[in-house]
């Protein structure tokens, strides 16, 4: 009976590991609404990065979609964007599927930073290093909250994610924003759980 007992509580802990969470800090970019402010909890990665804590700020008076504010990345006709990142809890594995998900919007009202842009998410290494690509989203033409769900498989180990806004196509350089709200905690995908 104690071999029964001591199987099935290995079995229970195995399964509830595997179905590990891993929370970001400040995921739904919590504070006070306040133009080139990086949110508590994130770091900029890009030169020029001053992020918008919204709303309020450059003409974007958008609700959140979860809490009370969500930040605003933009492109610029220079050729530059913004993103932020932050150290993970825990890294992520080499061969191991995850999943996560962000609420994603555009604001047409975002004092002449108006168009439509992409949102990508990398991995790295080392602090704002983009070792693999995770998720690029479609252009966000949407002006309300759309959740976007992505899978990936790490290739190398992951301590750092990056979120940052980019541009439509190639090498075109334009005015853009994304609203960035809610990202989920990154969980262990169900298949690969189960496998």
């Amino acid at each position: 009976m104690p071999n029964k007992l001591s199987l099935l509580l290995f079995f229970c802990c195995s399964v509830s590991m595997s179905f590990a969470q891993i929370y970001l800090t400040n995921a739904s970019f919590e504070g006070e609404p306040e133009d080139a402010k990086v949110p508590v909890g994130w770091f900029a990665c890009e030169l020029g990065t001053t992020p918008d804590i919204l709303p309020g700020e450059w003409g974007v008076y958008k609700e959140s979609s979860e809490g009370e504010t969500y930040v605003g990345l933009i492109t610029r006709e220079d050729g530059t964007w913004e993103s932020i990142g932050q150290r993970l809890l825990k890294p992520l594995k080499p061969k191991n599927c995850y999943t996560m998900s962000m609420d994603l919007a555009h604001s047409d009202t975002y004092s002449a930073y108006n168009q439509p842009i992409r949102l990508r998410v990398w991995g790295g290494l080392r602090k704002c290093g983009r070792d693999q690509l995770l998720f690029e989203s479609d252009i966000i033409k949407h002006t309300d909250w759309k959740k976007y769900e992505f899978q990936f498989n790490a290739k190398n180990f992951i301590n750092y994610i990056i979120v940052e806004a980019y541009y439509k196509n190639g090498p075109f350089s334009h005015k853009g924003n994304v609203l960035v709200d809610n990202i989920s905690p990154i969980k262990d995908c169900i298949r690969a759980s189960l496998d």
